[in-house]
C-alpha cells in the first residue's frame, strides 16, 4: 500500500468518526461535541497537508537535478590526439574523475594515471592542495612522436608527464604566433585578407579606408535603420560600427547581403520587473498574410576602383533569400544563394558571377504543398563542379548529385527511408557520411543511424549498427567513429568503430546502480496506430515507481504538434521534460507522435496537417490514449489530462475544446492559440498562404499602394497580394467543459502574450470558468520550479481530486 493510500484511509476514517460524533447522544454538552469536532478537523487538515507535501516531495525527488548525486555522467567526449590513432577522455564516475587513453591500433583502453600518484607529484612543484578524486588537468596534448608523453597545465604550471615511466617535469611552453585569419576584423574595421584596406559602417552606410591612406571613401548612400549595411541595423549611432560584409579570399571584392525589415510592423512587450521603471521592448514581427515582410538585396563592391554593383536576385514576390556563406573559403569566382517563394512551394539554387554580377539559376524545384526546410541541405563541391542537393521528389528526403550547369547526374541515396543531415563530405574519395531515419524496418524510424555512400550512389554502408538513437563524432583523420547510442529503456553505449561499422574499442560502461537504488526505473516504449488504423505511431510511457497493476491511474498526455519536430524522447534520459517525476504523483504520463508531427518520416506524414494547422494532431492523440486504455487495465479512460508548452500549449487547449467529454484537464503554457498573430513562417508554411494576381495596369506616379496589395516597383504595376486565414482555439471557446489552465510569460517575444489573453477573453465572453497565470518577466521559456509545481498542483487537484490546502508551492 502506498503512503498516499494510507493517508487517504486515515482521512476517510477520520471523516467517518467525525460523522459519528455529531450524532452521538452520549456527549453531555453541545460545547464538548463542538470542541471534539474542531480537534478532529484540525487533525484532518494536518493529515491532508502532510499527504500533499509528501506527494510533491516524492515527485521532486525524481527530477534529474535532485538525482544528480546518484550519477555523475551519462556520456564522455573524446579528445583526438594529433597522431589520430588514439584518443583520451575523462570519465566523471562515482569515485571521481578518471582519465583514459584508447589505443585504436591495438584496440585497448588504459588508465592514463592514478589520480593519487600524479597529484602527489604535481603538489611537489605547486605546493597547492589538490582534490584528488575530482582532480582536473587542463590543455592536454600528446607528443606527436611519443604517444606515452603527455603535456598538460595545472595550478599555474605547464607539465610534461611520461605515462610509461611515471616521470613528471615542468617545461616552458612556447607561445604560438597567430597571424590574421580569413575575414579578420577588429571591433569595427573588417580587413581584406591581404590587409590592403578595411571597411566599416557609419550611419548604416559603408566606408572604405586603404592602407597608408587616410581618405575615407563612402561606398553607399541608401543605408538606414532596419535596412542597414551595419551589424547593428536596429539602432542609430554616431559611432563607427562593424560592417555586415564578407571578403573574397583574393581581396578583389566583398559583398553585403541585406535583410530589410524597415516596413515590417512592430510588436511590443512590457517588462514590469525592470527597475526603476517598467520598460518597453519593440521588435519586428511579420504575421501571416501581412503585406510587409522581410525583403533582401545583394551588393558587390570592388576596392580597386570603388565600384558598386547591385545584383538582381528577384524572381518571386516576397521571396526569402539565404546566402551560401561557406563557399567563399574555397573559391572567389562565384557566390551562391537560395531563394524560396512566399507560397513556400518554389525553391531555387542560384550562382552569381562576381565579375559581371550576373545571376544563373542552377537548380529550380517545386515541392507541394511546401518545401521542407528542417532537413534540407546543399553543398558546393570542387569549386562548383559538383552540387549535392536534397529533395523529397520521391516522397522521401534524399540526396542528388548535379553538375555545375544544374544537370542531374544521379541519385546519391534512394529507398523508403529519410536521408538527414550530412556529417562529412570526402571530396577526394567522393563519398558522404549522412544521417538516416527508417532504413532498418525493425527499428523505431526515429532512431538516427549513420551511413556512408559514394557520390555515384554505390557502396551504401551502415556505420552504426545497434538498436538505438546514435550520435557520432568522426576522428580528424576520417578513420574512426566515436559512436554513442541509447534508448529511453537502454542506458548509453559508447564505442569506437572503423569506417565499416566494426567495433574496435569499447569506451565506457556506466555504473547507475546508485540511481536504481533510489527506486528510479526506466520508462516503457510503445507503438499504437493513428486514427486511420494504419499508420504506426511511437511513444513513451512513464509510470509511478510504486506502480500497482491492480489500481486505476489517470493518464496525462504531454504533447507537441510539430510539424517541424516531435518532442518524444528517443535517447536515454533521467527525467525527460519532467514526465518521469510527474508520473510519481500517481499518473500514467505519455508522449506520442502523430501524423503531421515530424520531418523524419515520409513526405506525406509531415505534410498531413497542411491547411489544418489547428486540428490535425488531435484525433491521433485521442485514439492513442484509447488504444492504451484498451491494452492496459490500469489506465482510467474517464480521467484524461493533457498539457504542453508553446505548440503543445496550443494543442492541449485545442484538444480539450475539440473533445470536451474526453479530455478532463488541460494545462497550456505559452500557446499560440491564434496562429494568425504568430510568426509568418509557421502559419504560411504549414497552413498555407494564397497569392492572388491582380490584373496588371499602368500605375500613375501619384498613386499610392493600397493596404493589402503589393506593388511591383520594377514594372510600376500592382500585380499580387497575399492572404491567409488560420482556424484558432478562440473559435472553440464555448465548448469548454473541463478544467483549463492557461499560462504565459508577459515578455514572450516568440509567442506573444496576446495569444493567451485572446483565448482568455473568448472564454470570459462564453462565461467559462478557467485559470490564468501570468509569469512576470518570463520570455517563451518558463522553466522554473514554480512553473513545474504549478502543473503538478493543477493535475493533482483536478485529475486526482486532491484539494491542495497548502499555500506553499
Amino acid at each position: 500500500m502506498s503512503k498516499f493510500s494510507k493517508y487517504c484511509i486515515s482521512y476517510t476514517s477520520l471523516s467517518c468518526y467525525l460523522n459519528a460524533l455529531t450524532k452521538c447522544k452520549t456527549l453531555k454538552t453541545k460545547r464538548m461535541k463542538k470542541f471534539l469536532i474542531i480537534c478532529l478537523l484540525l487533525c484532518t487538515s494536518v493529515t491532508l497537508m502532510f499527504a500533499q507535501n509528501s506527494l510533491l516531495k516524492k515527485a521532486d525527488k525524481y527530477t534529474e537535478s535532485n538525482l544528480r548525486e546518484h550519477f555523475k555522467s551519462l556520456s564522455v567526449y573524446p579528445s583526438w590526439a594529433k597522431a589520430q590513432d588514439y584518443l583520451y577522455y575523462v570519465y566523471e564516475g562515482n569515485n571521481g574523475n578518471e582519465y583514459y587513453y584508447v589505443d585504436l591500433k591495438r584496440h585497448k583502453k588504459y588508465l592514463m594515471f592514478k589520480n593519487s600518484e600524479l597529484a602527489s607529484k604535481i603538489m611537489k612543484f605547486t605546493h597547492k592542495a589538490i582534490n584528488v578524486p575530482n582532480m582536473r588537468i587542463r590543455s592536454i596534448k600528446f607528443d606527436k612522436n611519443d604517444a606515452n608523453l603527455l603535456y598538460f597545465y595545472k595550478d599555474g604550471k605547464d607539465f610534461k608527464y611520461n605515462m610509461k615511466t611515471g616521470v613528471l617535469q615542468t617545461y616552458k611552453k612556447v607561445k604560438e604566433k597567430r597571424g590574421k585569419s580569413f575575414n579578420y576584423s577588429s571591433s569595427v574595421a573588417k580587413y581584406a585578407p591581404d590587409s590592403s584596406c578595411y571597411v566599416y559602417a557609419y550611419h548604416h552606410n559603408l566606408f572604405l579606408v586603404r592602407e597608408n591612406d587616410t581618405t575615407k571613401y563612402q561606398l553607399t548612400q541608401d543605408g538606414e535603420k532596419f535596412n542597414s549595411y551595419s551589424y547593428r541595423s536596429r539602432e542609430d549611432s554616431d559611432k563607427k560600427t562593424g560592417a555586415c560584409i564578407h571578403w573574397s579570399p583574393d581581396s578583389k571584392y566583398f559583398y553585403s547581403f541585406r535583410k530589410n525589415s524597415k516596413n515590417v510592423k512592430d510588436l511590443w512587450v512590457i517588462n514590469s520587473l525592470t527597475m526603476p521603471r517598467p520598460s518597453l521592448r519593440t521588435y519586428k514581427f511579420p504575421m501571416p498574410g501581412e503585406k510587409n515582410v522581410f525583403t533582401y538585396d545583394l551588393h558587390l563592391f570592388y576596392p580597386s576602383n570603388l565600384e558598386h554593383k547591385v545584383v538582381d536576385i528577384a524572381k518571386y514576390p516576397d521571396q526569402e533569400v539565404k546566402m551560401c556563406f561557406y563557399n567563399l573559403k574555397h573559391q572567389s569566382k562565384y557566390l551562391y544563394f537560395t531563394r524560396k517563394s512566399r507560397t513556400c512551394d518554389q525553391f531555387d539554387l542560384c550562382k552569381v558571377d562576381t565579375e559581371t554580377a550576373e545571376v544563373t539559376e542552377i537548380v529550380s524545384e517545386t515541392s507541394k504543398p511546401y518545401w521542407m526546410d528542417q532537413l534540407f541541405e546543399y553543398d558546393i563541391l570542387n569549386k562548383g563542379e559538383d552540387i549535392i542537393w536534397w529533395s523529397e521528389r520521391t516522397g522521401y528526403g534524399h540526396y542528388y548529385l548535379y553538375n555545375k550547369e544544374g544537370k542531374l547526374k544521379n541519385a546519391i541515396t534512394k529507398g523508403e527511408f529519410v536521408a538527414g543531415k550530412i556529417l562529412k563530405i570526402d571530396t577526394v574519395g567522393r563519398s558522404i557520411i549522412f544521417e538516416a531515419y527508417g532504413k532498418d524496418k525493425k527499428m523505431d524510424p526515429y532512431y538516427r543511424q549513420y551511413y556512408k555512400v559514394n557520390l555515384d550512389g554505390t557502396g551504401l554502408t551502415l556505420l552504426t549498427p545497434g538498436d538505438g538513437y546514435h550520435n557520432v563524432e568522426i576522428s580528424p583523420n576520417g578513420k574512426y567513429l566515436f559512436d554513442t547510442y541509447s534508448r529511453v529503456d537502454m542506458q548509453p553505449v559508447q564505442v569506437v568503430r572503423n569506417m565499416k561499422g566494426k567495433i574496435i574499442a569499447k569506451v565506457q560502461k556506466y555504473d547507475l546502480s546508485s540511481l536504481y537504488a533510489t527506486g528510479w526505473k526506466k520508462p516503457m516504449r510503445f507503438k499504437v496506430k493513428a486514427a486511420d488504423n494504419t499508420t504506426d505511431l511511437y511513444g513513451v510511457m512513464y509510470k509511478p515507481f510504486d506502480f500497482d497493476s491492480t489500481k486505476l491511474y489517470p493518464i496525462i498526455s504531454n504533447v507537441y504538434p510539430g510539424p517541424q519536430a516531435e518532442y518524444v524522447q528517443r535517447s536515454f534520459a533521467i527525467d525527460d521534460n519532467y514526465n518521469q517525476s510527474l508520473a510519481q504523483l500517481g499518473f500514467i504520463v505519455i508522449t506520442v507522435g502523430h501524423r503531421g508531427g515530424s520531418p523524419y518520416r515520409p513526405k506525406w506524414y509531415h505534410n498531413f496537417g497542411y491547411g489544418n494547422l489547428r486540428d490535425y494532431p488531435l484525433a491521433d492523440d485521442k485514439y492513442a490514449i484509447e488504444q492504451l486504455a484498451e491494452r492496459y487495465n490500469f489506465i482510467d479512460i474517464d480521467r484524461v489530462g493533457i498539457y504542453g508548452h508553446s505548440g503543445g500549449g496550443f494543442m492541449s487547449t485545442a484538444a480539450i475544446l475539440t473533445y470536451p467529454d474526453f479530455y478532463k484537464v488541460a494545462v497550456s503554457a505559452s500557446g499560440n492559440h491564434d496562429n494568425n498573430i504568430y510568426t509568418l513562417w509557421w502559419g504560411e508554411t504549414h497552413h498555407g498562404v494564397k497569392m492572388e494576381t491582380i490584373k496588371s495596369q499602368k500605375k500613375s506616379p501619384n498613386t499610392k499602394d493600397s493596404k493589402d496589395v503589393k506593388s511591383d516597383k520594377k514594372n510600376g504595376v500592382d500585380t499580387y497580394k497575399f492572404s491567409t486565414k488560420i482556424p484558432t482555439n478562440i473559435e472553440l471557446a464555448g465548448r469548454l467543459k473541463g478544467h483549463l489552465c492557461l499560462i504565459t510569460g508577459d515578455v514572450d517575444v516568440n509567442v506573444h502574450m496576446a495569444n493567451t489573453l485572446r483565448m482568455a477573453d473568448a472564454l470570459i465572453k462564453n462565461n467559462k470558468r478557467f485559470d490564468l497565470f501570468i509569469m512576470p518577466g518570463k520570455d517563451h521559456g518558463l522553466g522554473s520550479p514554480y512553473y513545474i509545481n504549478l502543473i503538478r498542483y493543477y493535475f493533482l487537484e483536478n485529475l486526482l481530486g486532491i484539494k491542495m490546502n497548502n499555500v506553499d508551492l
